[in-house]
């Protein structure tokens, strides 16, 4: 069964990430605590992020997007689940040392 374009989930270029703008997107605590905890590199279900920071899920989708469309996830659907991952090496290629900076606070 071809991938309607509806399951494709859109990233952004390594070429288009904007360091003021991943600035920005991680100023809040909230969306740093995701990548914290992404900083273990392992794909995390959106939900379980949720409810490990204790937000409604409707929040957590809302910070997750703000998290992609800046370049700093990746989202996988998987059936009707969503499997989130820090872009780590693409955010590497880009901005040596950001990950190791933002993830410090694990």
């Amino acid at each position: 069964m071809p991938t309607s374009t509806r399951d494709r989930i859109a990233h952004p270029d390594v070429a288009a990430f904007d360091l003021a703008t991943i600035m920005r997107t991680v100023g809040d605590p909230v969306r740093l605590e995701i990548i914290r905890q992404l900083g273990d590199g392992h794909e995390h279900l959106c939900g379980e992020l949720s409810q490990q920071l204790e937000i409604p899920a409707s929040t957590g989708s809302y910070h997750l997007k703000l998290l992609r469309e800046a370049g700093l996830t990746r989202t996988r659907a998987q059936g009707t689940q969503r499997l989130i991952s820090l872009r780590t090496a693409d955010l590497e290629s880009r901005f040596p040392g950001l990950v190791g900076v933002l993830t410090a606070g694990n």
